[in-house]
């Protein structure tokens, strides 16, 4: 059983940075493709990036809404994912949402994933 916790989330200004991390235990992120979803005010879970695992080629995927302007990293020694966000835009502002799964594809949908994190709240806001 895989178990993710993400951090780092906070309130922030229009065009600030912020990093997300996600630690997992119980198996390797190495093995899993790993991925960022967020949940907008009112709105269905969305696809932020991921990574796939590293037997299939680590991979990044982003969403057309944040290519640019987010980077999602692997640190296999510290078994962890980054999600390094620049220039915040106010419509940026939800619950973060780390994700696993061990597949060979890149799954963009929320419902592939098997393992999930707490969330964790951006807020971006002057």
């Amino acid at each position: 059983q895989v178990q993710l916790v993400e951090s780092g989330g906070g309130p922030v200004q229009p065009g600030d940075s912020l990093r997300l991390s996600c630690v997992a235990s119980g198996g390797l992120v190495s093995t899993y493709t790993m991925a960022w979803f967020r949940q907008l005010p009112g709105k269905e879970r969305e696809f932020v990036g991921s990574i796939s695992a590293s037997w299939i080629g680590s991979h990044i995927d982003y969403a057309d809404s944040v290519k640019g302007r987010f980077t999602m990293s692997r640190d296999n020694a510290k078994n962890m994912v980054d999600l390094q966000m620049v220039s915040l835009k106010p419509e940026d502002t939800a619950v973060y949402y780390c994700a696993a799964v061990r597949t060979a594809g890149r799954p963009i949908n929320q419902d592939e994933y098997l393992y999930w994190g707490q969330g964790t709240q951006v807020t971006v806001s002057s």
